[in-house]
């Protein structure tokens, strides 16, 4: 059956947390789910520990400051592996990824993906909540990373994915970087380069409702030069 692990970083995330929490745990298939709290003066991990009582999959691992959204996976990649699972996915707790389309993320890896990607930018795939500035950014900015990784996943900067395990056991995660937008490329782009088989499962993107995006100049600014770096480093 597999053993299904959702890492969700958060920081700040008291609107969405409870109603994120509950949603995963009311979907048919069965998943368990791990935040990882940077420090939240919210109240984000408070809220988690109550929760703890009511469902026995949903974890926590606290850590002191914002200590960026890569390591914070990378840590939870850590962690589930570890604890022997599966299936190990990446979502936002802000509800731009829909807990729902977790199952179909999970039936293309049961179907021979190695990693699932939600992906806004194949056909089937939108956005939602963006203005038209925005959209042309970011697709311009999935096609700079094409053209100069010279691979195709049409969405390179998404962040809701499903690994099989062994993607996370095969790729150096201590070489792994970048902490930002950059960071979900470069997971992508190791994948890539060790042979595994990456799929694209169209979603709708949903811009935060609740809570503070966490983007910022200098995320765009190091998935821009990041690419570059990727391009011509040397990977085990």
């Amino acid at each position: 059956m597999g053993k299904n692990l959702v890492i969700i970083p958060t920081y700040n995330e008291i609107e969405n947390i409870e109603k994120m929490v509950r949603r995963v745990f009311s979907l048919p298939t069965e998943f368990h789910l791990l935040i990882v709290d940077d420090g939240s003066p919210d109240g984000t991990a408070v809220k988690v520990k109550e929760l703890q009582k009511e469902f026995a999959g949903l974890h926590i691992e606290e850590r002191k400051g914002k200590l960026g959204l890569g390591t914070a996976y990378i840590h939870g990649f850590r962690w589930g592996l570890a604890r022997d699972y599966d299936y190990i996915f990446e979502m936002d707790c802000d509800f731009s990824h829909n807990p729902d389309d977790l199952e179909r993320l999970l039936a293309a890896c049961k179907n021979g993906a190695d990693v699932a990607v939600g992906s806004r930018y194949v056909k089937g795939g939108n956005v939602s909540n963006w203005d038209m500035k925005r959209i042309l950014l970011s697709y311009f900015a999935s096609l700079y990373v094409r053209l100069v990784l010279w691979f195709n996943v049409k969405d390179t900067t998404a962040g809701f994915k499903c690994y099989k395990r062994k993607v996370l056991e095969t790729i150096n995660l201590d070489r792994i970087k970048f902490m930002g937008y950059a960071f979900q490329i470069e997971m992508k782009y190791s994948a890539y380069k060790k042979g595994f088989k990456i799929v694209e499962v169209p979603i709708t993107f949903v811009d935060r409702v609740e809570g503070v995006s966490k983007m910022s100049t200098k995320i765009f600014k190091e998935a821009f030069w990041g690419v570059l770096q990727m391009r011509f480093a040397k990977r085990d």
